[in-house]
């Protein structure tokens, strides 16, 4: 019997790659076959799309990971196809109609219902989502034939604007906060036109800071002859954060977790107190929070460099 040949090691690979993720894909596989083409030890997602959208998904790995909480927290942008005058069962095209109704709106209707979803708003998530309820995702119950009350939850738009109108498709641009789902959001834009709707398509086009600037297909990344030259920095995910550039010796305090007078020292600091990213030669250490008297406290730590 041959023996099977030994894996091949995996590498410690540090970076960010901004993958457009293409239909039919779940967001975890898409990061299994990126992290494969990598050979990468270490990698995550930053927040998952549902299999039928498409677009921007962040993928971090090695040191990159310890920021992705960043992300998950962040705002995100995104252009949808609203279908109305059919409602599915999973608010999505993925799902079957359930209820068909004739559409008849105008534009101004249309723009006054979009008016009504701007700013801080309740909703209600979808059963067909991985929510857990009992250590159970509500998409498991809903495939059951269960249907569960769900407390609305409070989300921001804080943006929504439409983009074009053709009856029956409706195509809305969308900035939003965490947990806020774009399907739901279609859903009660349809019931507010009183002609119901599902999300025929969903493309993700920002996550905080980042857009589709460097976003490269799964396909085109499987194809590349060095895939790691297409990893932008791990600072690209705190593009957002004021930095601060250290001494040697303070850069080895920093790194040992010490608090850091810095109104003491030679360093530049930012007026404003809050996160800010951290830095020795260029090269980045970590994150810390920037606080009263210039004080410097480390929050998350970059490993040394291997």
């Amino acid at each position: 019997m041959n023996a099977r040949p030994p894996k091949k090691p995996r590498d410690l690979v540090d970076g960010v790659l901004l993958l457009d993720k293409p239909v039919g894909l779940s967001s975890n596989d898409a990061l299994i076959k990126a992290k494969r083409v990598m050979n990468a030890k270490k990698a995550g997602h930053t927040g998952t799309l549902d299999p039928f959208a498409t677009g921007l998904l962040p993928l971090c790995f090695g040191e990159a990971t310890k920021f992705s909480q960043d992300l998950l927290e962040a705002d995100k942008t995104y252009e949808a196809t609203v279908h109305l005058g059919i409602r599915t069962n999973t608010g999505d095209t993925e799902g079957e109609a359930i209820e068909t109704l004739p559409v008849d709106v105008t534009i101004e209707q249309i723009e006054a219902a979009l008016a009504r979803f701007r700013g801080p708003i309740l909703q209600v998530p979808p059963m067909y989502s991985a929510l857990k309820r009992d250590g159970k995702a509500l998409y498991e119950y809903a495939r059951e034939g269960i249907v569960l009350e769900r407390e609305a939850r409070p989300v921001t738009i804080h943006a929504l604007e439409l983009i074009g109108y053709e009856a029956p498709m409706l195509r809305i641009r969308v900035t939003c906060s965490k947990g806020t789902y774009v399907r739901v959001l279609g859903e009660d834009i349809g019931a507010a036109l009183g002609c119901g709707a599902h999300l025929n398509a969903l493309r993700r086009i920002g996550v905080g800071a980042l857009t589709l600037d460097g976003m490269i297909t799964l396909e085109a990344l499987q194809a590349h002859a060095e895939p790691r030259a297409l990893l932008a920095p791990v600072d690209a995910l705190l593009s957002t954060f004021p930095a601060v550039e250290l001494t040697a010796e303070l850069a080895k305090r920093f790194l040992n977790g010490q608090r850091l007078a810095l109104g003491k020292e030679a360093v530049a600091v930012p007026a404003e107190q809050g996160r800010v990213r951290v830095y020795h030669d260029g090269k980045l250490l970590g994150t810390a929070n920037l606080q009263e008297w210039a004080i410097l406290a480390p929050e998350r730590l970059i490993a040394a460099q291997h």
